[in-house]
């Protein structure tokens, strides 16, 4: 019956509660401290250091069964991870340092980032990717100023003489030349020097022979020389002058004969081959000073619409007309237009040049000679104008050079340049 009268055992007090509770006494407790044993003190630090980190505790108890003292149990890594809250004054702390050190990383992070960036930017800035330009598809021919392929400029330069008695009219491969010189042959009969380097015509002729002028003319282009023998000066001067010959003479498998025509109004040959007959001998490049060149400009008002040459008979002098269309100078001989057999076209040349030459005859008084080393009058026709001044020429191997009445020098249109050798200056003439 005592037992029933015994108070109720209330239910143990968790760690916090009692901490909780300790607290709110100390609150309220006057200033006065109640005494403790030193045994007791230390329980209260054990519990407090306890309910800081909410590390369990547990009491040890001693070989006699009594509780000797508290102690705290290892936290699991989950409880390490956990935190409390409100957070206390450690995990404060544990927070800002985890803030600076993230914050630190980061500033580093983006630092190193930068710079490294910056570097590299520097370094492509510094040394750029090196640009090959390419190698330009045209440029102006040598020989005509007209647009080419670079490497035609590398090639040869090949004069051929072509006749021009009637039976050799109309002529193969002259509207396919880039210069073309003209002079009186013999007998008041002219003939053409014929000079290709852009052009490679299949069938060119008919061939004649050679005569010295013909040869100072292609030594300043440093031109090979296609013939059918020459007259004695001429044939002599080769060896002397050191001319690249090409004579049917000594090299006959590089020529043909038609069958059209009778001899000796019946040789022809083609460019590419006489190239060949070139590479054989070694003649595979020619290096010579080009005509200086300018850019078309046909006059609105034309001063030299129509030109005519004297040179020996009426089968031979020479008319052109200019043709503002094309701004060229069509030509006409013997009466009529002269047309090229292998365009069935009329010649048409862009630049016409008269150069005023003394004339006299070789030794054997019937082959003509020109006086090609020296300077006399010339006339110059391009863009339906006439440009007058002198022509000069220092030596076999020196190019022919055109100046003005005031010394400067004249520049030529691109495309065919036609010049042809007269023995006076009355016997050119021009007309609006």
């Amino acid at each position: 019956m005592i037992n029933d009268f015994k108070p109720a055992r209330r239910p143990a007090k968790s760690l916090r509660t009692s901490l909780d509770e300790q607290s709110e006494a100390q609150e309220d407790a006057t200033e006065t401290e109640t005494f403790q044993t030193p045994e007791e003190v230390a329980a209260k630090q054990t519990l407090e250091a306890s309910a800081e980190s909410e590390q369990p505790v547990t009491t040890k108890t001693s070989e006699a069964g009594k509780k000797s003292a508290l102690v705290p149990v290892s936290p699991s890594w989950r409880q390490k991870l956990a935190l409390s809250w409100p957070p206390g004054k450690k995990e404060w702390i544990s927070l800002a340092i985890m803030l600076v050190l993230i914050g630190v990383g980061s500033t580093g992070w983006l630092v190193t980032h930068h710079s490294t960036k910056a570097v590299s930017v520097a370094t492509k800035i510094a040394a750029p990717a090196k640009i090959i330009p390419k190698a330009p598809t045209t440029v102006a021919s040598t020989l005509s100023g007209l647009p080419v392929n670079p490497s035609v400029n590398k090639g040869p330069v090949t004069g051929v003489m072509i006749e021009n008695s009637e039976f050799a009219r109309p002529q193969s491969g002259l509207s396919q030349a880039s210069v073309v010189f003209e002079a009186i042959a013999e007998g008041g009969i002219t003939r053409f020097l014929a000079l290709y380097q852009d052009t490679a015509p299949d069938n060119v002729g008919p061939i004649r022979s050679v005569r010295p002028y013909y040869e100072q003319w292609a030594l300043g282009f440093d031109a090979a020389l296609a013939h059918v023998g020459g007259s004695p000066e001429a044939l002599a001067d080769i060896k002397s002058w050191n001319v690249r010959d090409l004579d049917e003479f000594y090299n006959g498998s590089y020529y043909h004969r038609i069958t059209t025509r009778q001899a000796p109004h019946n040789v022809y040959t083609a460019i590419a081959t006489l190239n060949q007959l070139e590479a054989q001998k070694g003649y595979t490049s020619s290096t010579f000073t080009s005509f200086p060149r300018k850019s078309e400009a046909p006059s609105k008002q034309p001063t030299a619409a129509t030109i005519h040459l004297t040179l020996s008979s009426s089968d031979y002098d020479v008319l052109y007309n200019y043709d503002a269309s094309t701004n060229s100078y069509n030509r006409s001989e013997g009466g009529a237009p002269q047309i090229d057999a292998n365009t069935n076209t009329q010649l048409s040349p862009k630049v016409v040049i008269t150069m005023v030459i003394p004339y006299s005859l070789e030794a054997d008084g019937y082959h003509s000679d020109y006086a090609v080393i020296g300077s006399g009058p010339v006339y110059v026709f391009q863009d339906g104008t006439v440009t007058t001044g002198r022509w000069t020429k220092s030596s076999n191997t020196s190019q022919i050079a055109f100046t003005n009445t005031s010394g400067k020098i004249i520049k030529l249109n691109p495309g065919q340049t036609w010049l042809t050798a007269l023995a006076a200056t009355t016997d050119v003439a021009y007309t609006p």
